[in-house]
This record gives C-alpha cells, sequence and structure tokens, in this order.
C-alpha cells in the first residue's frame, strides 16, 4: 500500500485545477482515470462541438446571405474532413494534460478507481491509502428506462462518427440535442428532436426559448413536444422509434437515434458505499466548503458534486481551486456562482446569466423586464439574421442587473459583460456609460438596458 496526500479521481477541468495547486503546495499526488487524460469539456464535450460548429456557422452565414451579395452554389460540409479538423485538437489533449500533471509531480494511473475503505482506493493492482480524496469524475448519459434503450448512441459516440447518417433523431430537448441538431442538419441531415416536456431548455428564458425552437424548425429539424418514447427497435435499414404523441402511439424511422435525455453524476464504480460517502444522481453530497456531508476525508468538485452550481467547465475548474485550497488549509473558501453565464451554442447561441422572471417574482423582487426584438437591428441585420431577442432583469430599487437573457449571434461573448455586471454589482448607469468600439455586437449593450 501506497501511502499519499492527496487523489484525485478524475482527469478533468476540476480534478487537474486541484491537483496542480496541491502539488505544488508541496503534495504528494495521484490522479486517477479510466479515460484519456483531458475531460469531457477538452475531449467529449464543449470543445470539440464547437470545432464542428464552425463549419455549421459557416454554412449557415452563407445562406444567410444568399441574394445579398453571397453566391456559393455547391457549399457543403466535408463531415470526414471536418472531423479530422476536430481531432487536430482532441488528439493532443490527453498527452499535453498528462504530460503538464507529470511536470508538476503529480503520479498518474490509467484504470477505474474504486474504493475500499473511507481512506484506501483501489487502481488496477495498486492501492493507495490516502489522506484525502477528491471525487471529479464528471457526469454521464442518464440511463433511459425504455426498451432499445441499448441502440442510442451518446454525444462521446457522436463526436466520432466517421459519417453522418441522414437521418438522425434525438431522444430528449437538452443541450446536446439543440446543438448536434443545429451541426447536423445543416452538414445535410434530416433531423428530428422528440422531447417529453411541453417546452424544452427549461433552464432558459422561455421566450428566447420559444425564438430558438423557431430558428430551429426554419432550417428544417421537426421538433416534437410532449413526446414519451416507448421503444426503439433495430430493423434493417435502421431503426423505428415508438413514442406518445398527443395521446396517440406514432412512429419515427431513422437511421440513428442519439441520446439527449440529460446526464448524471459519474459515480456508480467508484464504491462509495465502501467510503461512507453519500450521494444521489446529482453528485456526491457535499457541505458549503465541498466536503462530503459524510466522510471528511473526501470532496468532490465539478459534476460530480451536488452543488447549486451548473454543470458548466468554468464552473468545474473553480470548484476544483476551492476544494485544493479547503484541502491544504482547512475549510474556510465557499464557491461564488453569481455571475455565471451559460450558452446553448447553436445557430444563433441562446444565452443566459442571473435570474429568471418567474425566480425574481418568487422572491417578490421590484423589478422591471426589457425585452426587446433584435432581428432587425444593424448588427444582425449585417449578417443576415433576423431572428433575434434579448430580455434583461433590472432591480428597480437598485438599478442593478438581476438576470439577462439573449438569443442572437456573438451573444455568447455579450453575455460575459452582463455576468461581469451582476458579479461586480454594477448599475445600469454604470454600463451606459460604457463607449465600445462601433460598428460590433458590443456596441448594441447599453440600447439593450
Amino acid at each position: 500500500m501506497k501511502k499519499i496526500d492527496l487523489v484525485v479521481i478524475g482527469a478533468g477541468t476540476a480534478a487537474t485545477s486541484a491537483a496542480n495547486r496541491c502539488a505544488s503546495a508541496g503534495w504528494q499526488v495521484a490522479v486517477i482515470d479510466e479515460l484519456p487524460y483531458g475531460g469531457t469539456c477538452a475531449l467529449r464535450g464543449c470543445d470539440p462541438k464547437k470545432m464542428l460548429r464552425r463549419g455549421a456557422e459557416l454554412v449557415d452565414a452563407v445562406n444567410l446571405m444568399r441574394g445579398k451579395g453571397v453566391e456559393a452554389d455547391g457549399l457543403r460540409i466535408n463531415w470526414a474532413d471536418l472531423m479530422a479538423f476536430k481531432r487536430t485538437f482532441t488528439d493532443r489533449m490527453p498527452d499535453r494534460v498528462e504530460g503538464g500533471l507529470k511536470k508538476n509531480g503529480i503520479e498518474t494511473f490509467h484504470g477505474s478507481a474504486r474504493f475500499i475503505n473511507p481512506n484506501s482506493i483501489e487502481v488496477g493492482s495498486s492501492l493507495l491509502e490516502t489522506r484525502y480524496a477528491l471525487i471529479a469524475t464528471g457526469a454521464r448519459p442518464r440511463d433511459v428506462q425504455v426498451p432499445g434503450a441499448e441502440h442510442m448512441i451518446d454525444s462521446t459516440q457522436f463526436l466520432e462518427l466517421e459519417a453522418l447518417p441522414k437521418r438522425i433523431l434525438f431522444v430528449g430537448g437538452g443541450f446536446i440535442s439543440f446543438e448536434f441538431a443545429h451541426i447536423a442538419a445543416r452538414a445535410g441531415s434530416d433531423v428530428c428532436i422528440l422531447d417529453h416536456g411541453a417546452r424544452p431548455l427549461s433552464a432558459f428564458d422561455p421566450d428566447l426559448v420559444d425564438k430558438l425552437v423557431q430558428r430551429t424548425e426554419s432550417i428544417g429539424v421537426q421538433f416534437c413536444p410532449q413526446t414519451d418514447v416507448q421503444s426503439i427497435t433495430k430493423v434493417d435499414d435502421g431503426f423505428e422509434v415508438s413514442a406518445i404523441k398527443d395521446g396517440d402511439e406514432r412512429t419515427w424511422s431513422t437511421d440513428l437515434v442519439v441520446h439527449g435525455a440529460g446526464r448524471v453524476a459519474a459515480l456508480d464504480r467508484l464504491n462509495l458505499e465502501a467510503a461512507n460517502v453519500e450521494f444521489s444522481d446529482r453528485g456526491v453530497r457535499v457541505n458549503e466548503y465541498l466536503q462530503s456531508v459524510s466522510n471528511p476525508s473526501v470532496y468532490a468538485a465539478g459534476d460530480a458534486s451536488d452543488t447549486e452550481g451548473w454543470p458548466l467547465t468554468p464552473i468545474s475548474f473553480h470548484e476544483g481551486k476551492i476544494a485544493a485550497s479547503n484541502m491544504l488549509k482547512g475549510n474556510s473558501k465557499t464557491a461564488d456562482y453569481r455571475g455565471v453565464p451559460t450558452a446553448v451554442f447553436t445557430i444563433p447561441e441562446l444565452t443566459r446569466v442571473g435570474m429568471l422572471e418567474a425566480e425574481a417574482k418568487e422572491l417578490g423582487i421590484d423589478f422591471r423586464s426589457k425585452f426587446t426584438d433584435t432581428g432587425d437591428w444593424y448588427s444582425n441585420m449585417r449578417v443576415g439574421e433576423d431572428c433575434a431577442a434579448v430580455k434583461v432583469l433590472i432591480d428597480n430599487q437598485t438599478d442593478e442587473i438581476l438576470g439577462a437573457h439573449l438569443f442572437g449571434p456573438e451573444y455568447a461573448e455579450l453575455i460575459n459583460i452582463f455576468g461581469l455586471a451582476i458579479k461586480s454589482g454594477m448599475k445600469t448607469a454604470d454600463l451606459k456609460r460604457m463607449v465600445s468600439a462601433y460598428p460590433s455586437v458590443g456596441s448594441d449593450l447599453g440600447s439593450m438596458l
């Protein structure tokens, strides 16, 4: 048995930020992952997805400018070349991440980690006795309890497709389904999304979600809300998906079925019962210091922790640093989730920071809501986009921004300014005094308030 100061389970953003910080403080640190080092975002999520999105962006940009001075007959995505472009980033990441850890004196292990007792972890033939353990294993696709669910591929497998099928059906109406649907449709596939809820993307402003659904359907994607999948059957020419829609059973034929029905914390194989670690599908149950409520030697961060933070890469990085600080110096730091933006990277993108209208009303806050259709604003007209809107919630007593909700081209950059304003307590008067480069999307900010 090898004694060590900290064992980190996982090799993504939360894991590496904590491991490197503790190693730099002189601790003996080990990192374990059964997957290639780098984590979901760099290898199987946001980064490779946005590289594929770039191809779809260009196709969309040209289509929006047809008849406005641009002609590009025969424009299409070469999927194999686009995937090769994606791999120029993802292929080098595991060695880069693991090499950085080793350079910092961290011992790396490849394999499945399993707790033997509250302070001992087994990986392969190695047994590590540790003062602390950080669980940062990320998330996995939620189990879908319908016959034939094993025929679905997940987002990781979608990002490795060598060829894009003609017909693609997504089960679930979340980030994954909408983002991949926008890419696949612009690459020439016939796409359908089946969602059991009345409205998709419930964490986002409903008025802007309606705009997104409108834009999604305009590119040929079939969106079916309030549709409950009953079974997935393999047939000679693909799959048949049976579902209940408006009380009737219907069948969709498709070449590929993709899991987009949400994710849960990836904790199944850790044997957390042996470590006396309480957990749920949302993650390890932790206190405000990211410490397990049932085993003080264990901390958790990122998608593997049950916190109020969204499952986002910046949150994982933030929580990894918080957990490291508390292990090194004793529990004193807590995570601050104010002003953290999130985005659905459809084309154009849907973004949010701060409160929804319903949340502000529930808290009894005196606020005003300014909704503006920006489809005819110069910055959107210039690129041919007419489906765009913003909604900003402003506290009537303090003049501070409570929430900002944006749907339109380049708004994923603009939402960061709103995030800074919320985090720093800036007032709308402060933002209106800002002088921006013109003409730019940023110069629209003052008119949104």
